[in-house]
């Protein structure tokens, strides 16, 4: 009498959860921006039907809520025991690390209807770290856009720079001078031979000279702030 094969049970698929769905979304944003995030192709990575996702997020919005809050949570918080600036300057680097790791978010950081805790924490964190360091609500308010329309808008730049920033600007500013006359754009020649080309420049060194601008305005802003 014949006897039946061994079947080797299938591996079991691990569960399903609004934290994998989150996370898998962002890697696909990290590839390919979240123009090509759909649920179709967030669902194939995962290996599910499209229509299992919903019993997770509710929709598109849904995940980039979710997907922006996590990337909240990657940014160091203020530390408390600090004094404002130096804490805040860790927060600032911290978060043009983060969205530099993530490219497709700068333009969604404060466009979301529906925050998530760690966005919440984040932001009440920066709050409380101007107010312990003698703003008042509204001079909080102005230093709080303020850092982040530096931080975000030097990031943007960064990211849309034709090298990588921190080495490669070499050929591209030779290229620059054998195409520009030299005599007719002076200053620009001056900056790029002497500035750019100097042994050692980063463009991302500029970020650190920026922030400390910034930092020395508000604290000379903040006494006269009601």
């Amino acid at each position: 009498m014949a006897t039946e094969p061994d079947r080797t049970p299938a591996p079991r698929r691990r569960p399903l959860t609004k934290d994998t769905v989150l996370r898998t979304a962002l890697a696909l944003a990290d590839e390919a921006g979240t123009g090509a995030l759909t649920m179709r192709k967030l669902a194939d990575r995962l290996g599910v039907e499209a229509m299992s996702l919903y019993h997770h997020v509710r929709n598109k919005e849904a995940i980039l809520d979710g997907m922006i809050d996590l990337l909240f949570g990657e940014i160091e918080l203020p530390p408390t025991d600090l004094p404002w600036r130096t804490a805040l300057r860790r927060r600032a680097v911290s978060t043009r690390d983060a969205l530099i790791r993530h490219p497709w978010a700068i333009g969604l950081m404060d466009s979301r209807s529906n925050p998530g805790p760690a966005t919440l924490r984040h932001h009440d964190a920066v709050i409380g770290c101007l107010r312990s360091g003698g703003f008042t609500i509204a001079g909080a308010a102005h230093a709080f856009s303020v850092l982040d329309s530096y931080i975000y808008g030097f990031t943007l730049q960064e990211l849309s720079l034709p090298f990588e920033p921190s080495s490669g600007i070499e050929d591209l500013a030779d290229s620059i001078l054998e195409q520009m006359p030299g005599d007719e754009f002076p200053h620009l020649t001056e900056m790029i031979t002497h500035h750019a080309l100097a042994p050692g420049y980063t463009y991302a060194a500029e970020f650190d000279t920026g922030l400390d601008l910034v930092l020395d305005g508000l604290q000379r802003q903040r006494e006269t702030w009601l």
